[in-house]
């Protein structure tokens, strides 16, 4: 019986893949048999090894997608490489914090560019691509707990990541008869770079820990089930869904 998480000959971009999140997905996508495209600012020398060593294809992008001149750069450097893309995993963020009184325009856009805006882009380029395809395609939204809640201190974060689930439920909807699953995972409070000054703030880190029901910050890691699904073909009758990771944070 062939095995539906299968995902071996399959391609997979994965922005952000040099740390954190990122990188947790990648290494999980190519433990499933994917060759994996590793887009980011900086060199993903932990994320390659860790590939390479499981004997998958590896190729670094490297792309700041604070604006979104690298996406055709991106999805040209995919099928020169590999022939063909098949996935797709918009997961570079930014976060700022500040009250909203006191928030910037500067803030709001670094932010919503880079959460929102290329993440549309660069869904719509690969969208593109998966279209002239006979084997469709994949796309995974990285969401995040503020695509249910509204947070604090966080206001560009919360738009962004509240946005980016109503673009996958859209794009759900125009591409999910042509072949294409697009869904997204959103993840509950995951030990990060971007989570590094609430895990330092030992009140802050208590009272999210308390909530948390399975009693501990997550790891990239817990991420790469959910990935593996939305990537396969497990999940191929599976559109415009969202799939929390937050050791039940919801739940409580």
């Amino acid at each position: 019986m062939t095995n539906p998480f299968s995902l071996s000959g399959r391609i997979a971009v994965v922005t952000g893949a040099n740390t954190g999140i990122g990188q947790g997905i990648a290494i999980a996508l190519a433990e499933a048999g994917a060759d994996i495209v590793a887009v980011g600012r900086t060199p993903p020398v932990e994320t390659e090894k860790a590939v390479t060593a499981l004997g998958r294809g590896f190729l670094s992008v490297e792309a700041d997608l604070a604006t979104t001149a690298p996406i055709p750069a991106i999805i040209d450097a995919t099928v020169a490489r590999f022939g063909r893309l098949d996935i797709l995993v918009n997961n570079a963020g930014l976060i700022r914090r500040a009250d909203a009184v006191d928030f910037t325009e500067d803030d709001w856009d670094a932010v919503v560019d880079v959460n929102l805006k290329s993440a549309f882009f660069l869904a719509q380029a690969a969208g593109r691509r998966m279209l002239g395809q006979t084997t469709g395609g994949k796309i995974i939204n990285i969401a995040s707990m503020l695509s249910y809640q509204g947070g604090i201190r966080v206001a560009s974060y919360t738009a962004s990541k509240s946005g980016l689930a109503g673009l996958t439920r859209l794009l759900a909807n125009e591409w999910a008869a042509k072949g294409i699953n697009v869904n997204a995972i959103a993840p509950g409070y995951i030990e990060t770079n971007n989570t590094e000054a609430l895990r330092a703030d030992e009140g802050r880190s208590r009272d999210i820990l308390a909530r948390i029901p399975a009693g501990r910050w997550g790891r990239p890691s817990d991420l790469g089930g959910a990935a593996v699904f939305l990537a396969s073909s497990a999940s191929d009758y599976v559109h415009g869904s969202l799939i929390a990771v937050d050791g039940g944070w919801l739940a409580r």
